[in-house]
C-alpha cells in the first residue's frame, strides 16, 4: 500500500510504541524503515514457525495487517490468537470512497459486527459527522504499484520462495495497466449510449448487477463461488426462467479487471443459449451510482455495492456471505428466483444505524493513496 504503512510505523513510534515490520519482498523492504525491518525469506510452509518464534520473542501484543486471506496474513492472523496478540486487520472501506476500514479480529467473512435487526434498532440516533475527503491520489497509486512490482522483480533473488496472492511479474501488470488504460478511452466513447438507456429508456426496468474481481477473496473464501463464470450462470438462468419477461438484466465489470478480464463476451453467449440475449447487457465504466439508482434491484455476491444500492434504497441480495446481509437492509432470507418478483426495499433507519455504527466501529476517514486517517497520526 505504498508508504501507508511507513507513516503508521512512524506515527505508532512517536507515540512510544516498539514496532516492527516483517517483509517477503524487495518491494515490502522498499516502503519499510530499515532499522525495523525483517525480512522472511525462507519456504512459505516454514511461516508459521517463524511468524510464532517470532511474536513470542519480541512479546509482541498486537499485529496489523492489510486482508486477511491471503496467504502469509491468514496464517499469521491464526499464529497470533494462538499467542494471545490482538490482530487489526486494514482493508479497503465498506463506506467508499472516504473511508479505509479497519477492524479487530478481521474483516468481511471474519468481521465480528452483528448480523441481527435488533442490535441496531437499539442504537440511539446519533449524527455521524460528515466525512472530509479522502484525497485519494490515482498517480501515487500507479507509482506506488510500480515501483513495488517493479523492484520486487528485479530483486526476486533476494526472496525466491516468495509467494503473491495473484501473478506477480511487473510485466504482466504493466501490459494490464496499459490495456486497461486503451479500454477506458475506448469505453468512454462506445458505451456513451448506455447513460441515456440507462437513465431513461429502461430505467427501472432493469435490475444491475456488479461484477467483484475475477481474484477477490471475497468471493473465494465467503461465497460458495469458485468463480465469476458460477455465479453469472447463476443469476443468468435465474433471471431467465423466473424473472418478468418485460424486464432486463445489466452486468458491469470491476474497474480493477478493466485490462485482466473482460467477461461480455460469455455472458452473451450464456444468454444467447437461454434466449435471453436482448434482455441482456454487459457494460465497464458506465456512472455506477446512475446504475444504482435506476435500477430495480441489485445482484451481488457480497461486494460493498450492494452497501451503495442499499444507501440509494434499492432492494438488495447477496448470494455470498456479507457483513450487510442483514433482513431490512437486504432481501436477505428470499430467494433468487422469488427476489425478482418479491423484491423489498431497504429500511432506511435501520441502514442510518448501521452506517453509524460502522464509521464508529471500523471506518476511518482518509486513503491509504491520500489524506492520512487522523486517528492513526
Amino acid at each position: 500500500m505504498g508508504i501507508f504503512f511507513r507513516k503508521i510505523d512512524t506515527a505508532f513510534r512517536k507515540k512510544g510504541a516498539t514496532t516492527y515490520k516483517i517483509g517477503f519482498n524487495m518491494g515490502d523492504q522498499l516502503f519499510a524503515h530499515s532499522d525495523n525491518y525483517t525480512a522472511f525469506r525462507n519456504k512459505p510452509e516454514e511461516w508459521g514457525k517463524f511468524v510464532k518464534k517470532f511474536i513470542l520473542e519480541k512479546k509482541i501484543d498486537k499485529i496489523f495487517l492489510f486482508g486477511d486471506c491471503r496467504y502469509y496474513q491468514r496464517i499469521a492472523r491464526e499464529i497470533a490468537y494462538k499467542c494471545n496478540a490482538d490482530v487489526y486487520v486494514f482493508e479497503e472501506g465498506y463506506l467508499r470512497p472516504d473511508y479505509i476500514t479497519l477492524e479487530k479480529f478481521g474483516v468481511n467473512g471474519f468481521s465480528k459486527i452483528s448480523r441481527k435487526v435488533d442490535f441496531y434498532k437499539k442504537l440511539p440516533d446519533d449524527e455521524t459527522e460528515k466525512a472530509q475527503k479522502a484525497m485519494q491520489s490515482k498517480v501515487k497509486m500507479v507509482l506506488s504499484s510500480s515501483l513495488y512490482y517493479g523492484v520486487s522483480n528485479i530483486f526476486y533473488v533476494k526472496y525466491p520462495y516468495y509467494i503473491h496472492h495473484r501473478d506477480f511479474s511487473a510485466i504482466k501488470e504493466f501490459f494490464y495497466a496499459l490495456r486497461g488504460v486503451v479500454g477506458k478511452v475506448v469505453y468512454a466513447f462506445t458505451e456513451k449510449k448506455y447513460t441515456t438507456l440507462f437513465t431513461k429508456t429502461i430505467s427501472k426496468k432493469y435490475y444491475f448487477v456488479p461484477l467483484q474481481t475475477h481474484n477477490d477473496f471475497q468471493v473465494l473464501q465467503h461465497s460458495n463461488y469458485r468463480s465469476i463464470e458460477k455465479f453469472i450462470i447463476e443469476v443468468l438462468e435465474s433471471f431467465a426462467h423466473h424473472a418478468p419477461k418485460d424486464t432486463y438484466l445489466v452486468f458491469k465489470h470491476h474497474p480493477v479487471d478493466r485490462g485482466r478480464k473482460n467477461y461480455s463476451f460469455f455472458i452473451e453467449e450464456q444468454a444467447e443459449l437461454l434466449g435471453i440475449r436482448k434482455r441482456i447487457y454487459a457494460v465497464h465504466d458506465v456512472h455506477l451510482p446512475s446504475c444504482l439508482k435506476n435500477s430495480l434491484g441489485t445482484v451481488t455476491i457480497n461486494s460493498t455495492v450492494g452497501l451503495s444500492a442499499i444507501s440509494y434504497n434499492i432492494p438488495t441480495i447477496t448470494l455470498g456471505d456479507a457483513i450487510y446481509d442483514i433482513k431490512g437492509l437486504t432481501n436477505k432470507g428470499i430467494s433468487l428466483r422469488k427476489f425478482w418478483h418479491q423484491y423489498k426495499k431497504p429500511d432506511a433507519e435501520l441502514y442510518k444505524k448501521f452506517r453509524q455504527y460502522l464509521i464508529q466501529t471500523t471506518q476511518l476517514n482518509g486513503s491509504f493513496y491520500g489524506r492520512m486517517p487522523d486517528e492513526l497520526l
